[in-house]
């Protein structure tokens, strides 16, 4: 099963978390990826993500796509937030459950990886004496 959600509103990873996975599944590995507070020498306040809904969707379902013909998942969950995100708030939150650890472990990291090169979503960080779009893809 896959599943692709982006959303305005706080992530309960937790929630998602114990969505995942089926009887034979012995392994359910999250990633849950934050907003902190040092970037670049300086103190991020805040992050605002802007996104292309649209493409961004499509090229997630891709991602999770590739990784399930990949990797024997039973599921693949990738929530991504968009708007304005607090320093400690999550904004990304990728689960992967298969039979055997390594395989998930495996997907969630070349989930992460290829959302960061190739989805069509941007990040502004926000700090005490102004603010920065982020190019680079960290």
């Amino acid at each position: 099963m896959i599943s692709i959600i982006l959303q305005q509103e706080a992530i309960d990873a937790a929630s998602i978390i114990g969505q995942a996975g089926t009887a034979a599944d012995g392994a359910v590995v999250s990633f849950t990826g934050r907003v902190r507070t040092p970037s670049r020498e300086k103190t991020v306040l805040s992050i605002d993500y802007e996104v292309y809904g649209e493409m961004a969707q499509k090229q997630l379902r891709k991602i999770a796509e590739e990784a399930c013909s990949r990797w024997p998942l039973s599921h693949c969950t990738i929530v991504h937030r968009y708007g304005g995100v607090a320093v400690g708030e999550a904004s990304i939150v990728i689960v992967a459950s298969s039979p055997h650890r390594k395989e998930a472990f495996q997907a969630v990291q070349f989930i992460i990886d290829t959302v960061k090169e190739e989805v069509p979503i941007w990040k502004k960080e926000f700090y005490s004496d102004g603010s920065n779009w982020v190019h680079e893809k960290e």
